[in-house]
């Protein structure tokens, strides 16, 4: 056995660690419409941190975020993608950024998954130039902005209406 093996095994390893964790602990396998399924897995995680308030939730969402980036990063090389479609911690980064303030209620969570959802997949600029960006930053970048565009949206649909949903 070459020195070298154990070296291999443990990057073998992890790779297949960040595989799982960048796929959303396997929700991005869904046979169809991966990123979907990553969002409404997102909706689950988000869910209980909307009841922290605004400092723990935002103090999460910079990790999910700054950990999302060497996660994708790796995912993507053990893959042998550029950006595999079955990675969706960039979905569930970016749809936290879309649910960041919005009223802890079916409705509001419903509005932010709706706008996110068509922001990631329509790419409005310049989210699309953002996939650009190299390795796990590209990876992240234009989900984190779609998740920007749709909570401006949300939040601006709450102030022009003047409601709460509360």
């Amino acid at each position: 056995m070459s020195p070298r093996a154990p070296v291999i095994t443990i990057s073998m390893a992890k790779g297949a660690w960040a595989v799982w964790v960048a796929t959303g602990f396997g929700a991005g396998r869904a046979p169809r419409a991966p990123g979907t399924a990553g969002s409404l897995l997102a909706l689950a995680l988000w869910w209980p941190a909307g009841l922290w308030g605004l400092g723990p939730y935002a103090l999460l969402l910079v990790l999910v975020i700054g950990v999302g980036v060497p996660i994708t990063a790796r995912a993507a090389l053990a893959l042998g993608r550029r950006d595999p479609p079955m990675v969706v911690w960039d979905e569930i980064a970016g749809m936290g950024v879309a649910l960041f303030a919005v009223p802890h209620q079916i409705l509001g969570f419903a509005a932010a998954f709706g706008l996110f959802r068509l922001f990631d997949i329509v790419k409005p600029f310049p989210i699309a130039r953002l996939e650009a960006l190299p390795g796990g930053y590209g990876i992240m970048a234009d989900d984190v902005l779609a998740g920007v565009y749709a909570a401006l949206l949300v939040q601006g649909g709450l102030w022009w209406t003047g409601s709460i949903l509360h």
